[in-house]
């Protein structure tokens, strides 16, 4: 049994019998929410965003469309500035910021 309602036996043992229709109409009312929620489609509440993954330079170039030289050239100005990770001497590259960034600079072909 959960913990939790454990707590709720041992206090129903020391409840009044006037107390008790209370703790009942609470308990329908657990129950019922419970049940409409087995009834719901399967969404999760609080859903966590997918984890961000980091790419390398040749990755980056290429998600980008750019070259490698390119990227290195200009890592330090926007929009790279936005999604790079410097870790030591190696650039990293958020794929999240990459993708916010052509999602939000798209541009149409002919």
């Amino acid at each position: 049994m959960r913990e939790e309602l454990e707590s709720i036996l041992t206090d129903m043992e020391t409840l009044s019998p006037s107390e008790l229709p209370d703790l009942i109409g609470d308990l329908a009312r657990v129950s019922a929410m419970a049940m409409a929620r087995l009834r719901m489609p399967d969404v999760i509440p609080h859903q966590t965003p997918a984890p961000d993954s980091l790419l390398d330079v040749r990755e980056a170039a290429a998600t980008l469309g750019v070259s490698v030289g390119y990227v290195y050239r200009h890592h330090q100005e926007e929009p790279f500035r936005s999604f790079v990770k410097p870790f030591g001497r190696k650039l990293l590259f958020s794929r999240q910021g990459i993708q916010d960034y052509l999602s939000g600079n798209k541009r149409r072909r002919s």
